[in-house]
């Protein structure tokens, strides 16, 4: 009998018990090693498949599935260095809690370790960034198929957040007819292969607990602060703190609609910290927060009792506050919690920033980031999806603009890299099928430049809008030295990406004006997939922003 197909048989058993964890996408890279893989999951009825000839994009495509959907996703590579490829898509992950199922594959043991191509050591290459990891045996006939199955489903059954890694060794033959060898062997599953569910079953956790006193609480000076949360949990947020009348200091990533806009800036203000020093409760929904003078908030405030809401587990609070930590989604621990109407307590804060919005129309007439940051809800797509990148772009965006509430937006805000952001939002727009616009710099564009071939065939119109602002001038709010600033740290590129655009079938358009700006993403969202190369002064956005900062507290 054919060991090819034997291997074959013991990926088709893998492939099936991965969608029998919720798993309907699967990201494959070339390889040989990972041909028997390759082949179950394009043999299966039940996934979709997804392929990209670079791992380390594929890791973060797969990471943008994951975060649109709510759901598992597996990924496929062959060994050696493309197993290394997946670390910085496996670190976000863990992060940021999206599930991903890493599916290795690897050189038989006595491969390892005596100078045969293409193998390295790889079971426990992940460390601490997997939540856990199975290295599995060489596939054979001795082992039951009910190991397997049990041995996978135990895995998945504990994977609440982050990614877990599968080790996949595989001696060759690799490739055979798949012809009736080693039938007895999966038919000893009998059933199971009739049915949807794991072969071995773990009871799920019991719901939310109660607060304590939670109609005494209720009544009291409250506070919400809201992170990283879905669309419609933001919106559930903003809801239920206005009945209570609690101000909302709205993050980015809230997607509340920020009822109190521009907190970035305005929490600075002496008036806007006296005022919250008479909070009693604060409940943060979400974590990793954007904006300094909310970090700063979170940092200060002592006086008032701190509870936690995050799906995550682990303390999520850099502050270290004492309170209490409830692992929960925002949306079940609202059910569970519900409002007492009640008018609002802190009035002067949302005079504050109705100031702020004034000045921030009076002020940015400029052509630049900020004045694209702060109009950039003018631009978004009807029904459509938002990605942000990391560094200077985002925290503009979160001081600056306003965002639609429950409007969908996306980031990598779990190790917060620049790395893999076209492939994540590549991902995100898989997932959702609706136009997406991704806004990042140009530094981030050219560490991703690759997976614009993702893009190439998207289902909906999308704009990646890229800041030429001269490399990364976040650094220049740093107090990086002015003589060393752009050879170390700014490292402008110089690059036209017209030639990005033409190199991967993309359209183009190039503005360095507002009206040349809005027209090219009208454009945009009308047909296919275009990059938009907004050509900005260096430095000015961030200084801006600087400005603004000690600019706002005076108001």
């Amino acid at each position: 009998m054919s060991h090819a197909t034997f291997n074959r048989r013991w990926a088709t058993v893998l492939v099936e018990t991965l969608t029998r964890h919720g798993i309907r996408h699967l990201c494959i890279a070339p390889g040989s090693r990972s041909a028997p893989l390759a082949l179950a999951a394009a043999a299966s009825e039940k996934l979709v498949c997804h392929t990209h000839f670079d791992e380390r994009g594929l890791g973060f495509l797969a990471l943008g599935l994951a975060k649109s959907t709510g759901q598992r996703v597996a990924i496929v590579v062959t060994s050696g260095t493309a197993v290394a490829n997946l670390y910085p898509a496996l670190v976000e992950a863990r992060q940021g809690g999206e599930r991903l199922v890493a599916v290795t594959a690897d050189r038989p043991t006595e491969l390892t370790g005596c100078g045969a191509n293409q193998a390295i050591a790889q079971p426990g290459i992940f460390a601490s960034h997997v939540s856990a990891a199975l290295n599995l045996p060489r596939p054979t006939p001795e082992i039951p198929a009910r190991w397997l199955v049990s041995a996978l489903d135990t895995l998945l059954a504990g994977q609440k957040s982050g990614a877990v890694h599968i080790n996949c060794p595989f001696a060759e033959p690799l490739y055979g007819e798949d012809n009736d060898d080693y039938r007895s062997w999966v038919d000893d599953l009998g059933e199971w292969w009739h049915g949807q569910d794991p072969w071995l079953h773990y009871p799920a956790a019991p719901g939310v607990p109660l607060m304590p006193d939670w109609f005494f609480a209720r009544q009291q000076r409250g506070v919400v602060i809201v992170g990283r949360v879905s669309a419609a949990e933001g919106q559930q947020i903003a809801a239920w703190a206005e009945q209570l009348g609690w101000p909302l200091l709205g993050d980015v990533l809230s997607q509340s609609g920020q009822p109190l806009p521009h907190s970035a800036l305005w929490l600075g203000h002496p008036q806007a910290r006296k005022a919250l020093n008479d909070a009693q409760l604060v409940i943060q929904f979400g974590s990793s927060l954007t904006g300094r003078n909310l970090l700063q908030f979170q940092q200060q405030c002592r006086s008032a009792t701190w509870w936690l809401i995050d799906p995550l587990p682990g303390q999520r609070d850099p502050a270290f506050h004492q309170g209490i930590r409830v692992e929960a989604r925002a949306g079940e621990w609202l059910t569970r919690h519900p409002a007492m109407p009640r008018q609002p307590w802190c009035p002067q804060l949302a005079l504050l920033a109705e100031k702020t919005r004034r000045y921030l129309a009076q002020h940015l007439t400029a052509f630049g980031e900020a004045q694209l940051a702060h109009r950039l809800p003018e631009l978004l797509a009807e029904k459509g999806v938002l990605f942000l990148g990391n560094s200077l772009a985002i925290r503009l965006v979160d001081a600056l603009a306003q965002l639609p509430a429950g409007y969908p937006l996306y980031s990598n805000r779990g190790a917060s890299g620049i790395d893999g952001l076209i492939a994540s939002a590549a991902g995100v727009q898989r997932g959702l099928g609706q136009p997406l616009m991704l806004l990042l710099g140009d530094l981030s564009a050219l560490y991703d430049l690759n997976s614009l071939a993702l893009l190439q065939h998207s289902s909906a119109p999308v704009v990646v809008l890229v800041v030429n602002n001269q490399g990364g001038q976040i650094f220049s709010m740093l107090p990086t030295p002015p003589d060393k600033r752009e050879r170390f740290f700014a490292m402008p590129p110089a690059v036209d990406f017209s030639h990005a655009a033409a190199a991967f079938g993309l359209q183009y358009r190039r503005a360095d004006n507002w009206p040349a700006l809005a027209a090219a993403v009208d454009e945009g969202f009308s047909r296919g997939v275009t990059l938009i190369e907004a050509v900005c002064e260096g430095d000015a956005g961030a200084q801006t922003l600087a400005s603004l900062f000690r600019e706002v507290i005076t108001l």
